[in-house]
């Protein structure tokens, strides 16, 4: 810690902000962002059409709610690639170390089991549904959408897999030792 002072004698306020670190950012964290801008940019758009033109554009709401199902799916990948599930810890701290670590494994494999299958039954609706379902407004296929659902299932398979391979490599996993980090290794 620095003995440099936020607030000097004078009263005058001094802070520098820590250089930000993007290149750890996944590719999904980009597609992700993409579509929270096109977000934004779709509801601004619905806004001004709404109440500065008095002429609401019908699309947007439609092509909004796709938008932001996108950016919950793609973007999931990320909380799946930093292990940022929610966990229950506390039986790991009375097993056995053995157990504990077998519990831990059972999590990866399951969590990469439910993923896999996700992906899998996507492509089944996907197929079922063909492209005859068409979006309410946009005269699109249903699909597209679902396509989305697809790339961020399959991103959350992938990470689950990187995640695993990590824990299986140094021994441990987050469930076993919380005060760890992904980056420990």
């Amino acid at each position: 810690m620095s003995d440099e002072k936020i607030i000097d004698d004078e009263g005058n306020f001094h802070a520098q902000d820590e250089a930000v670190d993007l290149s750890g950012t996944i590719a999904e964290g980009w597609i992700a962002l993409a579509l929270f801008w096109l977000l934004g940019l779709t509801v601004f758009y619905q806004f001004v059409t709404r109440y500065v033109m008095n002429d609401s554009a019908a699309w947007t709401e439609e092509v909004a709610r796709y938008m932001l199902i996108g950016v919950v799916f793609v973007g999931a990948a990320i909380g799946v690639s930093k292990n940022l599930a929610i966990q229950v810890d506390f039986f790991y701290r009375y097993l056995p170390a053995a157990v504990g670590r077998w519990m831990s494994r059972s999590v990866d494999v399951l969590r990469i089991a439910f993923f896999a299958a996700a992906v899998v039954m996507t492509v089944q609706m996907m197929l079922k549904i063909g492209n005859q379902t068409r979006m309410t407004i946009v005269d699109a296929p249903m699909n597209i959408v679902y396509a989305v659902c697809l790339f961020g299932f399959a991103a959350m398979c992938w990470r689950s897999i990187q995640v695993a391979r990590i824990h299986w490599r140094r021994g441990y996993s987050v469930l076993e030792k919380p005060e760890s980090t992904l980056d420990d290794r």
